[in-house]
């Protein structure tokens, strides 16, 4: 260690090296071992053996300590067994130095006085540290190793202290796998007895496994073998995983995945007779080295199930198992029949059995023979209920969810049922489990409920980019555990230059404590279509909906339940006037004759049903069970649309093992309109009641799919030959939705290794096809003249339209001599005072010329759009965040595709 003595002004510092890190001190002893100078008796000269010298022994007369700063010179005495008229020697004067020595409060002890009785303790106190600095670590942060060193600001610097705490640094190094880290602790001395202590860390590289060996395995191959492990050799294809590291706890749980290898594939008598891990001379990597003996294979034989309760059929209980006779054994399969027998006896009540599998092994036959013995159990009865650690969620948002009450007969099924119900709710961490413990009596259980609560509250930004919309950005809020009372109280707004909207909503899953969940929504959504052409943005249509929706519910059954409600909304579908507007009428050839249809302001009264099966594992991350969806809305109860939508939704969930999950789910929908028809080329449905697809089909942009029609102007090329502008954003894109819609997902999670689930990285790879259709072909906006050019070619021409007056008279004009023009509604002549027209002079009629474009009615096909992609969750410091970058496979003529979405937001 290097000690630098620098004054309070900074001046040069001096550096003074210790001794490495051994920091050891040298008592300055020379003042304690003086001894009195005694007169020489001389021996009898007829003696032979000289008497052994006895030790002076003197009697303190005074004591006194000098150089003490912090600590009194009476605790400084009472270390040692130094007190006034007692009787001394030298050898106990040089102990009280050592007990001096051995309180680590002094840097430096002598005694002086000895001779006279006069003693005088001379010391100096070991340093008070200022700071304890760190320099050159980066894999550990500093509140990493702070809180496991002992140093610290205002304590006592000691060598020992430093010694034990560069011990600690390096075995946290270690247990990162940096074997080649080094410490080396350096003192900066500072006035009034003070130091900075710095500790120089060299972190070195993380020591990887370099080679894995594997001696004896003669049936399954290294690369099989170091596959089941969880340490992988360092290389290309294991860069960006953590388990390359060397870790004894690791190197151990790799035996025991070893064991596990071979006893499921038959191996019983497998054993690791050695496992050896060696630094290389580097001390960069490690070398493991296994010895295994396999043993022989063998088969299960005979298996049988003898209970002692008296409820169980053996034998049906025996054909239930997995494992068959002739079958290679299998331990794991041996666990979970333990696992299933004692399941199967908790459905009955039995909480506490004590099911023994006994083995029965033929080493010259080579079979396993197993019987599970289930020993005599009472039925069980709950005693209590012990719900723990909900500090913010009322106790009875929990019992409420637990199936089995107090004194019920215990039941091992509504044991998971009741932890899956909870797991459900969101407010706890994941892998929540209800324990079971012996009750009063060996009749009784107790069941606990260990809580360990999470943030329930949410705050979503979502951002994304859209070829009409440009940037789209999304933020709600939400508590899913309002008060502790399981309400869930919810806002979002959404902004763009396509759609704004503001949302309330508030639902209480239990009214006056009864099953039945009560609701309600509050909505304005404010949608505005519009497009580019060339550079220049347009506005299409406009449609702001305000309304209202109540909602409840109530269980039919522990899978089933049934949900009605009732909404009313007001829908203004309106047109910019100075734009889409001709002598105060929607004029179809500015805005199209499909929006023209769809303007006016109505009332839909709306009351709906949804009949729901749901036996998931989890609402929020299902790994098992399926959901079903029927849904019902009649709109025509009162107001001034009729129609009935129907909706199917499902999903299965399977967990495969080893953190793979399959999903697949679908939904789809239909509308049929109940009123008549409302003229040629118009749907019965109104585009405000109509489906769209949005951001969850992946792959697409915003209502990128479905029936839509595309207007595209004509110009000029520099050739002089009319063509169309193709540019995506040059032409009209109108989605107008669907009567009809389907969507279908299948999903793959994919595990990861334990660093990138520390992270809270959740991938995933799907596949998606869907559809949305069925409206009315809407009749073409116009037709246009057409003409033939002199090289042959078809020229598109302008309508010209007439403009007329206030009371609808077709207007012209005429020009004076100065060449003025005057406005007047007589086709020829000049009109007199009176208005009457004099003349035959025909007038130049007055009129607008439309541009020519050509629209086209795409996207209304029921055939399926396809997509592909991958994305992931990430739990990131700044809230979750969800990246797809998914690939349109399928298309059709018009779909709008789309890369990459994201969405982020966060949690309190």
């Amino acid at each position: 260690m290097t000690a630098i003595k620098v004054s309070r002004f900074g001046v040069r510092a001096t550096a003074v090296l210790l001794t490495g890190t051994m920091l050891s001190a040298t008592p300055a002893l020379a003042q304690a071992r003086q001894t009195a100078a005694a007169p020489a008796q001389a021996a009898p000269a007829a003696s032979t053996d000289a008497a052994p010298a006895q030790p002076v022994t003197r009697t303190i007369r005074s004591l006194r300590v000098e150089g003490s700063q912090r600590i009194e010179p009476d605790t400084v005495l009472s270390y040692t067994k130094l007190r006034i008229g007692v009787p001394y020697t030298n050898e106990t004067l040089d102990q009280a130095i050592k007990d001096l020595y051995a309180s680590d409060f002094f840097a430096d002890v002598s005694i002086v006085g000895g001779e006279t009785g006069d003693i005088v303790l001379r010391i100096r106190e070991n340093p008070v540290i200022n700071r304890v600095i760190l320099e050159g670590n980066k894999a550990l942060k500093n509140d990493k190793i702070t809180k496991e060193i002992k140093l610290a600001p205002r304590q006592i610097f000691t060598r020992t202290a430093v010694r034990q705490d560069v011990a600690r640094i390096i075995e946290l190094y270690r247990r990162q796998g940096r074997f080649a880290a080094t410490i080396e602790p350096k003192m900066v001395a500072l006035d009034q007895n003070r130091v900075d202590v710095v500790f120089e860390i060299s972190e070195g590289p993380k020591s990887k496994v370099r080679k894995i060996n594997i001696i004896g395995n003669e049936v399954f191959g290294d690369g099989k073998l170091k596959g089941a492990m969880y340490t992988k050799e360092a290389g290309l294809l294991t860069i960006l995983s953590s388990n390359t590291s060397y870790d004894q706890d690791r190197m151990n749980a790799d035996q025991q995945k070893l064991r596990e290898f071979y006893l499921t594939n038959g191996y019983a008598d497998f054993r690791v007779t050695s496992a050896v891990a060696e630094l290389t001379p580097d001390k960069r990597d490690f070398i493991i080295t296994y010895v295994v003996e396999e043993g022989k294979r063998y088969k299960f034989g005979d298996v049988t199930v003898d209970s002692d309760i008296r409820d169980f059929n053996n034998e049906a209980l025996a054909k239930s198992l997995v494992m068959k006779k002739g079958d290679w054994y299998n331990a794991k399969q041996v666990e979970d029949s333990v696992d299933a027998l004692n399941e199967a006896a908790g459905l009955y009540g039995y909480a506490f059995t004590d099911t023994r599998p006994e083995f029965q092994r033929d080493g010259e036959s080579q079979t396993m023979g197993i019987n599970f013995h289930i020993a005599e159990a009472k039925r069980t009865y709950v005693e209590r209920i012990d719900i723990t650690g909900n500090t913010q969620t009322q106790d009875k948002v929990i019992r409420r969810e637990i199936r089995l009450a107090e004194g019920d007969a215990f039941n091992s099924f509504q044991v998971k049922r009741s932890q899956d119900r909870i797991n459900s709710l969101g407010f706890f961490q994941d892998k929540f489990e209800i324990k079971q413990a012996q009750g009063s009596s060996p009749d009784r259980v107790a069941l606990s409920a260990p809580l360990e609560e999470k943030s329930t509250g949410e705050l979503q930004l979502s951002a994304g980019y859209s070829s009409l919309e440009r940037f789209i950005i999304q933020a709600s809020i939400r508590q899913r555990n309002f008060r502790g009372k399981g309400q869930e109280l919810r806002a979002s707004v959404n902004y763009s230059s396509y759609s704004k909207s503001v949302e309330l909503g508030f639902t209480e899953p239990y009214l006056f404590d009864k099953n039945i969940a009560v609701g309600v929504d509050v909505f304005r959504r404010d949608y505005n279509a519009f497009n580019y052409v060339g550079d220049n943005r347009e506005t299409t249509y406009s449609q702001v909906s305000t309304g209202f929706q109540v909602r409840a519910g109530v269980p039919l059954t522990e899978y089933w339940s049934f949900a009605a409600r009732y909404g009313l909304t007001y829908d203004e579908v309106s047109l910019d006037r100075s734009t889409y507007y001709t002598d105060g009428v929607c004029d179809p050839l500015k805005a199209g004759r499909y929006l023209c249809d769809s303007l006016g302001n109505r009332w839909t009264s709306a009351v709906g049903y949804s009949l729901i099966y749901d036996s998931r594992n989890s609402r929020l991350r299902p790994t098992a069970g399926s959901n079903l969806s029927f849904s019902q809305d009649f709109a025509g109860l009162g107001g001034d649309v009729r129609y009935i939508r129907t909706r199917l939704e499902g999903g299965k969930y399977w967990g495969l093992g080893g953190g793979f999950i399959v999903t697949a789910a679908a939904e789809g929908g239909y509308i049929h309109s109940l009123e008549s028809s409302r003229g040629p080329g118009i749907d019965k449905i109104r585009i405000t009641d109509r489906f769209y697809l949005n951001q969850e089909f992946r792959g697409f942009d915003i209502r990128g799919v479905g029936p839509r029609v595309q207007r595209f102007y004509y110009t000029t090329d520099s050739s002089g030959k009319q063509v169309l502008q193709t540019g995506k954003d040059q032409f009209v894109d109108d989605a107008l939705g669907g009567r009809a819609y389907y969507l279908g997902r299948l999903e793959l999670e994919l595990p990861l290794g334990a660093g990138a689930r520390e992270l809270g990285l959740r991938p995933s790879i799907y596949l998606q096809a869907g559809s949305l259709f069925g409206i009315t072909r809407p009749l073409p906006t116009a037709t246009f003249p057409t003409t033939v050019d002199a090289n042959g070619n078809t020229v598109v021409l302008p309508i010209t339209t007439p403009i007329r007056d206030t009371a609808g008279n077709p207007l012209y004009y005429y020009s004076l001599a100065d060449g003025t023009a005057v406005t007047t509604t007589c086709a020829a002549g000049i009109p007199d005072r009176s208005g009457t027209c004099n003349g035959t002079a025909p007038n130049t009629a007055y009129t607008t010329s439309t541009a020519p474009f050509l629209e086209r009615f795409v996207g209304n096909s029921a055939k399926p759009r396809l997509s592909v992609g991958a994305g992931v969750n990430w739990n990131s410091p700044f809230g979750p965040l969800r990246i797809d970058l998914a690939y349109a496979l399928l298309h059709e003529k018009g779909d709008d595709t789309k890369l990459i979405t994201f969405n982020v937001g966060t949690q309190f």
